[in-house]
């Protein structure tokens, strides 16, 4: 008999069949087995699944390749996490194209309450060094999971560091658990194994090709609160990262650096687009991520000392309040109020700390 996770397994296998097409299934039937089990003309209903789809899943029958991984991961001690786990990253299930299969080796909280992204250049700085162990050092107060690639330069750093200050540190990798890239990181991998963890989508014997590490990047943006972008230049992962977190409607961050050094083009670029916020104090990151125990008790105090406010400011409150994280356009189309009525009233608000601005002239109220 063909166990469940057997069916998970394979499940991603099924040619045609992609992460965004298994999370569809899963959500309809309720589980891999049922997915497999079910009639065609019940598969092909389905959007975006179709006959071609429906007959590729009946057809299915290399459940070999499954059992070998099944065999690999009960003997190193690997934690295998379907989307429908418990265990699994919940922050991912927020995403569009969640991994429906993860592979895991490690101690700490996937699901941690306040979980930050610290990536950059493989090429970096003194000065990127500097800032990646001071940010990591003050997130120490507020006990964050540190996520990062597992990369030469600021990933590197980002684990030592996190390492170091005794922060539990989660190193998502472009391979298979089999092998560990670079090779050179492979006793700081063992020590965050027993500190933090090793986390893929990728199973055993998959190598560390170019193209794998776009879709690593997308777990590291996915599965944290926050992406802090330290060094990079205009092209390159932790960009991407940037960006993919920014399409997660994630906080990002990013750490400025002078006009005329390239390895801050591509931080410099993500502030001057508003596709992250300008870190230059890790206190700030803290305080947006509403992280201060104080924070909200602050947030309320000022409002209370602002009675006096104009209609316009308080419907914006009202509405922030239904519906946090909304742009000035949509607050024009509910409040009926005129666009420089509401940009006045937005920059009152920022200024009493009653608000933030988020990346792409986004608002939320701080105290949510």
């Amino acid at each position: 008999m063909v166990s469940e996770l057997i069916y998970q397994l394979s499940l991603c296998q099924v040619p045609y069949i992609g992460n965004v097409h298994a999370k569809k299934l899963c959500d309809t039937f309720g589980s891999a087995s049922a997915v497999f089990k079910a009639p065609s003309w019940e598969l092909e209903k389905i959007e975006h699944i179709g006959e071609i789809k429906a007959k590729s899943i009946k057809k299915f029958r290399d459940f070999a390749r499954a059992e070998k991984e099944l065999a690999f991961i009960e003997k190193y001690g690997i934690k295998p996490l379907f989307l429908t786990d418990s265990e699994y990253p919940q922050r991912l299930l927020n995403c569009f194209d969640p991994p429906a299969m993860l592979f895991y080796k490690g101690n700490a909280d996937l699901n941690a309450p306040r979980v930050v992204a610290i990536v950059g250049t493989r090429n970096n700085t003194e000065y990127g060094k500097y800032i990646s162990e001071k940010l990591v050092k003050s997130l120490v107060r507020v006990n964050a999971t540190i996520v990062s690639g597992l990369a030469f330069g600021i990933d590197t750093i980002a684990h030592r560091c996190s390492l170091k200050y005794g922060l539990p540190t989660i190193g998502v990798v472009a391979h298979g658990l089999d092998t560990i890239y670079p090779p050179e990181n492979t006793n700081l991998a063992k020590q965050m194994i027993r500190h933090g963890g090793l986390l893929t989508e990728f199973r055993s014997d998959t190598k560390p090709d170019k193209h794998n590490f776009p879709s690593r990047n997308r777990i590291v943006a996915g599965i944290s609160d926050a992406t802090v972008i330290v060094e990079s230049g205009l092209k390159g992962g932790s960009n991407i990262t940037a960006n993919l977190a920014w399409d997660y409607n994630r906080d990002v961050f990013a750490v400025p650096g002078r006009i005329t050094d390239v390895k801050s083009e591509g931080c410099n670029r993500l502030i001057r687009e508003n596709k992250a916020m300008l870190l230059d104090d890790p206190d700030y990151l803290i305080a947006i991520m509403g992280w201060k125990e104080n924070e909200k008790k602050k947030v309320m105090s000022q409002m209370h000392m602002f009675p006096e406010m104009t209609d316009v400011e308080k419907k914006i409150i009202e509405l922030l309040r239904k519906n946090n994280d909304t742009g000035i356009d949509e607050m024009n189309f509910r409040t009926g109020y005129s666009s420089s009525s509401i940009a006045s009233a937005l920059l009152n608000l920022e200024m009493q700390g009653i608000l933030k601005v988020l990346p792409g002239k986004r608002y939320r109220l701080c105290d949510q």
